[in-house]
């Protein structure tokens, strides 16, 4: 069982009014059965050119949370914000043509067919488009712009990441929310995976990312949140969260060793 958050859990300073929020959660409650809750009153946000990871133990609702934001969760309570306005509860293609990119954390391309014809789905809304956003994916990924006839499926499980990361990126999303990117990579393709998304982000595009890999994930981040039981229980910037010896002991598990470990490995993108 996930450990209760302490009364002295430290918090972020509260926004200031001079951020520009592109999305926000606020008592967000939400699950997949009836009577059954796995977010419990979440409270997060993205201010625009952020990126801004999600971690915490097994079953703390992290991936649910993008998923409600997404759409793909009943939301109970709560609402959810994209540039100011409500979006709680619509669907996929509603908030695709709105500015939300997702990418879930499986069968996240279309392994027959090419790269090319991947990126053109990511923009099936607005086709229009495409030139365009692929001239910016081609721009970030140069590797990928070279390979755009090879079929999907040939590719390795860290080229399929940046394929699927750079579909969502064709409609110009405001916010980019990742799910668990670094999943059954190896770690060369794992390290990978975080430089693509650091880059990303230095392109300008706000990303919300979910990570099992928080000591990587935080390196990255401009702030964290640890969820615990549906709720963010610890927030904070992502190197005050990876060497905060609270969160490492409560949250994060063998991190602590690790984190000991590693304690003078540089910052990827930083």
């Amino acid at each position: 069982m996930a450990s209760s958050a302490p009364e002295t859990a430290p918090k972020i300073t509260p926004r200031t009014a001079s951020e520009e929020i592109v999305l926000q959660t606020t008592d967000l409650v939400a699950g997949y059965i009836p009577g059954v809750n796995i977010l419990n009153g979440c409270n997060v946000y993205v201010a625009k050119g952020e990126l801004v990871g999600i971690i915490g133990p097994n079953g703390a609702g992290k991936s649910t949370l993008l998923k409600a934001i997404f759409g793909q969760v009943n939301v109970r309570s709560g609402e959810i914000l994209l540039n100011g306005d409500d979006i709680t509860g619509l669907k996929a293609d509603k908030l695709v043509a709105r500015g939300v990119g997702f990418v879930p954390q499986n069968n996240n391309v279309f392994p027959s067919l090419t790269i090319e014809e991947n990126l053109e789905m990511g923009v099936f809304l607005k086709p229009k488009m495409f030139t365009e956003r692929l001239a910016f994916v081609s721009n970030l990924f140069p590797e990928l712009g070279k390979r755009l006839k090879q079929r999907a499926g040939s590719l390795s499980g860290g080229e399929r990441q940046m394929v699927a990361m750079s579909r969502a990126l064709m409609m110009d999303p405001a916010v980019l929310l990742l799910d668990e990117p670094s999943a059954g990579l190896s770690p060369v393709r794992q390290d990978e995976t975080f430089i693509n998304v650091a880059q990303i982000n230095r392109a300008g595009v706000s990303v919300m990312i979910v990570e099992q890999n928080a000591r990587r994930a935080l390196q990255i981040c401009d702030r964290g949140y640890v969820l615990d039981q549906g709720k963010d229980a610890y927030s904070g910037t992502g190197r005050n969260l990876m060497n905060d010896s609270k969160v490492i002991e409560l949250y994060l598990g063998t991190l602590a060793t690790d984190h000991t470990a590693n304690v003078s490995t540089p910052v990827v993108g930083g």
